[in-house]
């Protein structure tokens, strides 16, 4: 095995129980739900019985989201699996900000429940939606967005898959056309026009909040999901334009490869990382995180 990356993944791989078996079976899983239930009450309750409706809503998918990664991401560094690397989808990349040091445990739970709730807010201000774009290539895509003032490609997730956010009025429409160019328009498990300019407010508030936030020089290079490279520069600004800017999670992940990154483990509820990453270069080992802790492969 070369070089191992952590990738931590964003809403939509929710599922009521995530979590619950981690907790049960590993004090280091314990340890961070109980911390993050302290911090707010309730999060345990979300990720092992709450309903798959409770689940969507934006203010509590991503705490219980970044509440079960950090568990699991804990559990892999207990069993000895370090990674070289580590990047984050969307709200993932709080999660990963956090595991690689940029800020500690309990200020990147703060920062992800603040996060989660300016996003819902922003995403009640208007009839909004996400939907994936499949066997299309992108300038496709983007040509067919152009037709739609309010809708915008948005996450471009590896060769034959663009996500489009906007206004849900347009969605209809642009699925027609999609499906007519030979694509496939699949409506995601979100609420809200996330990393696209309907999410400004939100992105705004988010700096303020970030530019109170200590933050040190993370221990593991973490990537960002704006310029698709390690993180340089300011990271509050790299953090807080995520919320309104494109995720280049293609792009990122090639970096990373280049990098000479040939193992990537996600460190989730789902395998949506997973898929994308053997999509992009089926060369390279793409992994679940339960994989290492079930079969011992890593």
């Amino acid at each position: 095995m070369g070089r191992v990356a952590f990738v931590f993944p964003g809403q939509g791989d929710q599922f009521p129980g995530m979590g619950k078996e981690l907790y049960e079976t590993n004090a280091a899983a314990r340890r961070i739900f109980d911390l993050c239930d302290r911090l707010r009450p309730g999060t345990i309750r979300q990720c092992f019985s709450g309903t798959a409706e409770e689940l969507k809503e934006t203010a509590n998918t991503q705490p219980c989201l970044f509440a079960m990664e950090l568990a699991a991401a804990e559990v892999l560094r207990e069993r000895g699996i370090v990674p070289d690397a580590v990047a984050g989808f969307s709200l993932g990349e709080v999660t990963a900000a956090a595991f690689a040091g940029l800020f500690d445990y309990a200020t990147g739970f703060t920062l992800v429940c603040r996060r989660g709730q300016l996003m819902q807010a922003a995403a009640e201000k208007q009839d909004t939606a996400m939907a994936a774009v499949v066997k299309l290539p992108a300038e496709t895509v983007e040509a067919l967005c152009a037709k739609h003032p309010g809708l915008y490609p948005v996450n471009y997730n590896c060769p034959g898959q663009i996500t489009v956010s906007g206004l849900s009025s347009e969605m209809a429409a642009f699925s027609a056309e999609v499906k007519a160019a030979g694509g496939r328009a699949l409506p995601l498990k979100v609420k809200g026009a996330f990393h696209s300019p309907f999410m400004a407010d939100a992105a705004k508030a988010f700096a303020e909040d970030l530019s109170k936030t200590e933050m040190k020089i993370p221990a593991i290079p973490l990537y960002s999901d704006v310029t698709a490279e390690e993180y340089s520069g300011n990271p509050a600004q790299l953090l807080s334009r995520q919320i309104a800017s494109p995720v280049r999670w293609e792009s990122l992940i090639r970096n990373l490869i280049a990098s000479g990154v040939d193992t990537f483990i996600e460190v989730g509820p789902g395998k949506t990382l997973t898929n994308m990453i053997t999509k992009i270069d089926p060369e390279v080992k793409a992994m679940p995180y339960s994989a290492c802790l079930e079969e011992s492969v890593c």
